[in-house]
């Protein structure tokens, strides 16, 4: 006699043939798309660069499109996807010293979207050896760009060559030094909107040269820097009035709890 299966253990085991046979008719369905998107050509490559502030661009798709070609040696339409490399792509587009960072990825349509996002340059070196190039805010060397001139710090005179490992805390070097001064004139809000430039004499002393006006403003060593911007921002307030911006050529904060000017 032929034992039957209870009713509860019956539909059960339907169920888990009806979901298996679910399951492997849609794991069918992506390997089917998936060959066939492999064996796809690309139909065009789309790139979007995140603009800094103000819409401004280093770097552009045309820029971007060349890199592409004259590292693969040839346009990436009408290359079958499957032998696309995305993860090389993407290394090859971050070589780029403009670019942060680089999202690639092929959509539905067998595009090549590029996404990128650019440095920001925060301080231009100009130096005496001929050096002209930008910081960005993690202190990474960036050419200048064809497209946009920042409006940015500027540090120009006795600057020493860059060198990759100028932010190490146990060496002494006027880039981290330049790098912190900004960083200070930017916390200020003060001495951000009078300072646009920083000279380094040959006894890697610094001179804060204003927007307005011709004086020059001595800072002397990289120390004490917000007692001596508490005494310029005093001078301004209490004698400036007074006395007149044109009078002097000269405004010597070096001196311990002094401010100390030379007239024109």
């Amino acid at each position: 006699m032929v034992k039957k299966m209870p009713q509860n253990d019956l539909s059960k085991s339907l169920k888990r043939l009806t979901w298996a046979a679910v399951a492997f008719i849609f794991a069918m369905i992506i390997i089917a798309f998936a060959d066939k998107k492999g064996n796809r050509a690309v139909s065009a490559v789309a790139v979007a660069v995140t603009p800094l502030g103000e819409g401004n661009l280093l770097i552009n798709e045309e820029d971007v499109l060349e890199a592409i070609e004259r590292n693969y040696g040839f346009v990436l339409e009408g290359t079958p996807i499957a032998e696309l490399e995305v993860g090389r792509l993407e290394q090859m587009i971050e070589t780029d010293p403009f670019v942060a960072d680089a999202d690639v990825f092929v959509d539905a349509e067998g595009r090549v979207q590029v996404e990128i996002v650019q440095r920001e340059p925060v301080l231009r070196i100009i130096s005496n050896n001929g050096q002209n190039y930008y910081l960005d805010r993690d202190g990474f060397k960036m050419p200048l760009s064809e497209h946009f001139s920042a409006r940015i710090l500027v540090a120009t005179g006795n600057i020493p060559p860059f060198s990759d490992d100028f932010m190490d805390p146990e060496k002494k070097h006027t880039l981290k030094d330049l790098f912190a001064l900004r960083g200070d004139l930017l916390t200020d809000e003060f001495m951000n909107a009078l300072i646009e430039q920083v000279y380094v004499t040959n006894r890697g002393e610094y001179i804060l040269i204003p927007k307005l006006g011709d004086q020059k403003i001595i800072l002397g060593p990289y120390e004490n820097i917000a007692d001596k911007f508490k005494r310029l921002k005093v001078f301004y307030k209490e004698g400036m009035p007074y006395e007149g911006w044109q009078k002097y050529s000269e405004i010597n904060l070096k001196y311990k709890g002094q401010v100390v000017c030379r007239k024109r």
